[in-house]
């Protein structure tokens, strides 16, 4: 059932031209180089050092691997992180 209400969703956001990590609830990764990272649209902070960051989200975990990472912002819609960021992976 998630899947044909997903899919209502999608159609919608293309006919409308809505954003769609709004619409589907995805969240949004926006990189600046290697030195940071901002994930909008989370569901919360798993685990965090200056080597790692896992982060819930509606896809999955996302794991950031770095070094001297440290989070910049933590807001309800929004995580930034600067430092030097080497890899990003999502399990789902």
């Amino acid at each position: 059932m998630k899947n044909k209400m997903d899919n209502i969703k999608y159609n919608i956001s293309e006919a409308l031209e809505l954003p769609k990590d709004v619409v589907l609830d995805l969240p949004k990764i926006t990189i600046i180089g290697n030195i940071q990272l901002n994930i909008s649209n989370h569901k919360g902070i798993i685990e965090y050092t200056q080597e790692t960051l896992r982060i819930n989200s509606s896809i999955g975990i996302v794991k950031v691997s770095g070094k001297d990472m440290e989070l910049k912002t933590i807001l309800s819609e929004e995580i930034i992180v600067k430092g030097n960021i080497e890899k990003i992976e999502i399990y789902s």
